[in-house]
């Protein structure tokens, strides 16, 4: 009798488990990707920027913002994380742009405001359209600065790989979206069944450019640690700023920092 009902539990189980699993996989883009539901103006949001359009080379129309640079001053191309859109990083662009960088941010595809469904492909697509919005209008690739957050920072990792850039920025960012996944949910084979890895491990050797990290060490969204590994995959020159206390998209908190060493990077 105790065999049977253990026997009956564990089908239970092992049923429950596997549909978990199922539901999972099928959904894995809807937990990791949240867009906003509405675009907003720039004006919205107390930013002075201008808001237009970036097209993709596979069809694709993004909805970005855009602040020129001052002269001499740096060319910010943005890359938000995963949850909202651009109207929640008003007060982020203000101070980002307060010593007269320019600034170029664009609504991923299927988020507020941008056509198409998201996927790290697709991400990935929108980020080559922005660095090419960025050439056309007039951006000098020695004063052009990567800059991803969280989800971002794979697309940032992955443009800085490819093309010159002056510096490359990332706030909060990972190994992989595999190891986080894994990381999280440590019950499921979540390495074999992610479809957009992200994976900036293998991609950080490939950067030249010069980096700054910032994370915080008590992040419970990308736990620091894989921000700390992803670091000491990449080249010189280098920098950690390991923000105490900070939580997830701690770089809030460290802003004229960043600024300084944007600067710094740019006459070097």
């Amino acid at each position: 009798m105790i065999r049977r009902l253990v026997i009956a539990f564990l089908i239970s189980f092992a049923g429950l488990y596997f549909a978990a699993l199922g539901v999972l996989y099928v959904y894995q883009r809807n937990l990791l990707y949240l867009p906003n539901a509405k675009a907003v103006a720039p004006s919205a949001v107390g930013f002075d920027a201008q808001e237009t359009a970036v097209a993709t080379a596979d069809g694709e129309r993004l909805l970005a913002w855009y602040k020129p640079a001052a002269a001499g001053r740096a060319l910010i191309l943005y890359f938000h994380g995963n949850g909202g859109g651009l109207d929640g990083r008003g007060e982020r662009f203000r101070k980002l742009t307060s010593r007269g960088d320019g600034l170029l941010a664009v609504e991923y595809r299927g988020y507020a405001g941008s056509t198409g469904s998201p996927s790290e492909a697709g991400l990935i697509e929108d980020g080559e359209a922005t660095y090419g919005a960025a050439l056309r209008l007039g951006a000098d690739p020695s004063r052009i600065v990567l800059f991803g957050e969280s989800l971002g920072s794979g697309v940032a990792v992955a443009l800085a790989a490819k093309h010159r850039v002056a510096a490359l920025v990332l706030d909060s960012p990972y190994t992989s979206i595999a190891d986080v996944a894994s990381s999280r949910y440590w019950m499921f084979p979540t390495r074999l069944l992610v479809k957009d890895a992200f994976r900036s491990d293998e991609r950080i050797a490939e950067v030249a450019a010069p980096l700054l990290v910032v994370h915080g060490d008590r992040d419970d969204a990308v736990p620091i640690r894989f921000g700390e590994r992803l670091f000491a995959l990449a080249h010189e020159p280098k920098t950690f700023i390991r923000v105490e206390g900070g939580g997830h998209l701690a770089l809030g908190e460290r802003v004229p920092e960043v600024l300084d060493w944007i600067a710094r990077t740019l006459s070097m």
